[in-house]
């Protein structure tokens, strides 16, 4: 997975649109959003002390949208302070606003500002998991043009990070939250797959669906019985097993990429925005899947194809407790703190100001789409603060009030 979207010539590292030509984010889908982001990062801005230099670093910046967004919306006195970086694996977009610095990793440690991940996370790859005819959890393998076996059981960190935030039932269910229908549980919007060729990884077989159960799972029987399936730690032996056919991706190398990015600040806030599921509500047949060109597709790992899979924000956000107050919320809710409402313009400003009702009135469709419960609106929002104080200390701030009402928001989905 991790070859097909950045080793050469993968998704990631190509020239030319960009992310934008195959699927559409809340970046994409109106500048409300990075006007929303603007408002949180002078928020966390007036929480540091308006510091003489203030960091906005996009990780996974596509082609430069949000920063560009940002820079245009924030107050003149506040950009000339600000050092934006995008972190991104394709080249540096023509054009970009020379103030906007740029590369693959992100810029040092002991940053202060505003670290924004919006659908980064999703991307960052993982292994999939699928109970085989004896229930037992094995690794999908898939070769390069999408085909898959099961291999060996899972073990080590991947089986124990499953224990306890995917957990596979001795009913056959995945957690006693875990949705039986496809993709259930999960907010809407774009999805990705990842492989390597001939690697671990794996592909759902079939755009957001389920593997047959007993397709993949029966060709791996003779791997072993249910004695391995209670050495990996997933039943108590020959009864009660899980059935054949489900899936999970475990997260640990998700974990793990935040607890990073958030060690690069010193001070601030840190956010991943993304299409998210929580212990209560864990697909049963996993979320692997492709996009191109606009639409879903078989995750064939062959670098012409997004490949994404939804995100343990809960988990993530565990790795990170130590750094301080945190709170996960939906993207419609924190809109909604960052003053994204969606309502409609009064029927008597199109008497008094035809234009400005026109302009209101579009605003108030592309923030109902940026809010949709059925869609972007139920992305999750992960905010970590890092060296801020407590929770308290933020609600103090006058001139902060969105972000003081998202910390109150707490842990959704707990």
């Amino acid at each position: 997975m991790d070859t097909a979207l950045y080793g050469p010539g993968g998704f990631y590292r190509s020239a030319g649109p960009g992310p934008a030509a195959h699927f559409r984010t809340s970046v994409h889908a109106s500048p409300l959003y990075a006007r929303a982001v603007a408002r949180l990062l002078t928020e966390v801005d007036a929480v540091l002390g308006t510091p003489p230099a203030l960091d906005f670093v996009d990780i996974g910046a596509g082609r430069g949208e949000l920063l560009t967004g940002v820079l245009a919306a924030l107050p003149p006195a506040t950009a000339a302070r600000l050092r934006p970086y995008g972190v991104e694996r394709a080249p540096r977009p023509e054009g970009l606003d020379p103030r906007i610095g740029w590369g693959e990793e992100i810029p040092g440690h002991g940053l202060t500002g505003l670290l924004f991940a919006n659908e980064w996370l999703d991307n960052v790859p993982v292994d999939v998991v699928e109970t085989d005819a004896q229930g037992v959890a094995r690794l999908v393998l898939v070769a390069p043009d999408g085909s898959e076996r099961l291999g060996e059981p899972v073990s080590g960190a991947d089986a124990e990070w499953l224990a306890r935030w995917w957990p596979l039932g001795e009913d056959g269910s995945l957690g006693s939250g875990a949705s039986g229908v496809p993709g259930g549980g999960v907010p809407g919007g774009r999805a990705s797959a990842r492989a390597e060729g001939g690697a671990r990884s794996g592909t759902s077989g079939g755009p957001g669906g389920r593997a047959e159960p007993g397709a993949s799972g029966a060709e791996a029987a003779a791997h072993g019985g249910a004695g391995d399936c209670a050495e990996a730690g997933f039943c108590a032996g020959s009864e009660g097993c899980a059935e054949a056919g489900f899936r999970a991706e475990p997260g640990t190398g998700r974990d793990a990429a935040w607890a990073a990015a958030v060690s690069h600040l010193a001070r601030g806030l840190a956010v991943a925005v993304d299409y998210a599921h929580s212990a209560h509500t864990r697909p049963a047949f996993g979320t692997l899947t492709g996009f191109r060109a606009g639409r879903e597709v078989t995750p064939v790992p062959d670098g012409t194809t997004d490949l994404t899979a939804h995100v343990a924000l809960d988990a993530c956000a565990a790795a990170t407790a130590h750094h301080g107050p945190a709170a996960l919320t939906r993207q419609r809710e924190a809109l909604g703190a960052l003053g994204i409402a969606g309502s409609r313009p009064p029927l008597s400003l199109a008497s008094t100001d035809p234009t400005a009702y026109v302009r209101a009135l579009a605003e108030a469709g592309e923030a109902a789409e940026l809010t949709d419960p059925a869609g972007l609106g139920a992305f999750g929002w992960l905010l970590q603060t890092v060296g801020t104080g407590s929770d308290r200390a933020v609600r103090d701030v006058p001139d902060a009030p969105g972000l003081a009402a998202l910390l109150g928001e707490g842990v959704w989905g707990a």
